[in-house]
């Protein structure tokens, strides 16, 4: 699947929460596809989230 069709999905996804469950639904739905991208990043390697842990730790 690329990037297209995944930003096309995530779109629909958002616009469905935002139609018929409202504003709540909607930021609910966009956080967890936010959190889920993270996830999913995280398991293939692409970022490194103890890195970004470190980071935080520093300040």
């Amino acid at each position: 699947m690329n990037r297209a069709t995944v930003g096309l999905a995530a779109g629909m996804a958002l616009g469905f929460a935002g139609a018929f469950g409202g504003f709540w639904a909607f930021l609910l739905v966009a956080v967890l596809g936010a959190v889920g991208l993270v996830a999913g990043l995280a398991l293939s390697g692409t970022i490194d989230v103890g890195e970004f842990t470190r980071q935080w730790g520093r300040r």
